[in-house]
């Protein structure tokens, strides 16, 4: 009789990282209260009900769980043409984007535990079947609301590019390099750099490793779907 196999080593729980993201998302949280009741104001006015939008993402290794942001996007409406992003963007969704205030309740999701301050970026279940196994690392450490990616180009980049400096995270990963990814993060803010992918008023969907253009860019579907506001 074989022996069973040996199951994949997974990556140690970092206690330090853990303690920081908890602390610092607490007292960040404290401060912040105001902006956070003042832009859930503008939500309420410009977009209505709900103010927060929620989704499922996946999270370590690949566990699921409910990310919350604030909405930035009309529903979906065939009869009023509100199918893509574009359409369903306003002014105000586009200028929380920029200014990456819809990502503040996310805070919430670090104090839980679901996600880290840095790591990659939170994304869709639907994609876990489409990562090579060199991508599917990504899942190797909890997500993050900002992440090497972030501050390498954000949508600017192709999700090749986006997933390659994910897995160069996850090998290289240290506090030193999560503050400095923060600092880095605050100036791509203030800069309003990579905010949407060329052609597309967010980021296109990814489609796995198999969908490559010759330019390296990722090749897009014939007709937009309408989905929930798509990650970024």
């Amino acid at each position: 009789m074989e022996a069973p196999e040996n199951p994949p080593l997974l990556p140690r729980p970092d206690p330090v990282k853990r303690i920081f993201d908890a602390t610092l998302a607490a007292v960040l949280l404290v401060l912040i209260t105001p902006l956070l009741l003042v832009v859930a104001v503008l939500v309420m006015v410009g977009l209505g009900r709900p103010v927060l939008f929620r989704q499922c993402r996946a999270g370590l290794h690949g566990q699921p769980f409910e990310v919350v942001k604030f909405r930035t996007m009309r529903p979906p409406n065939y009869g009023r043409g509100l199918v893509g992003d574009g359409d369903r963007l306003t002014p105000l969704g586009r200028w929380l984007r920029a200014t990456s205030l819809d990502e503040l309740p996310t805070l919430w999701n670090v104090l839980r535990g679901d996600m880290s301050l840095v790591g990659p970026r939170p994304l869709l279940p639907e994609y876990l079947d489409r990562y090579s196994s060199s991508q599917a690392r990504r899942h190797e450490v909890r997500p993050g609301v900002t992440g090497l990616a972030q501050v390498r180009g954000r949508n600017s980049l192709s999700w090749e590019e986006k997933l390659d400096l994910d897995v160069q995270y996850v090998d290289i990963r240290n506090l030193r390099l999560d503050l400095s990814i923060l600092v880095a993060t605050a100036r791509t803010v203030l800069r309003r750099e990579g905010i949407n992918a060329a052609g597309s008023a967010t980021a296109p969907e990814f489609l796995g490793a198999g969908h490559w253009s010759r330019s390296g860019r990722q090749d897009q579907k014939p007709a937009p779907r309408p989905v929930p506001e798509v990650p970024r």
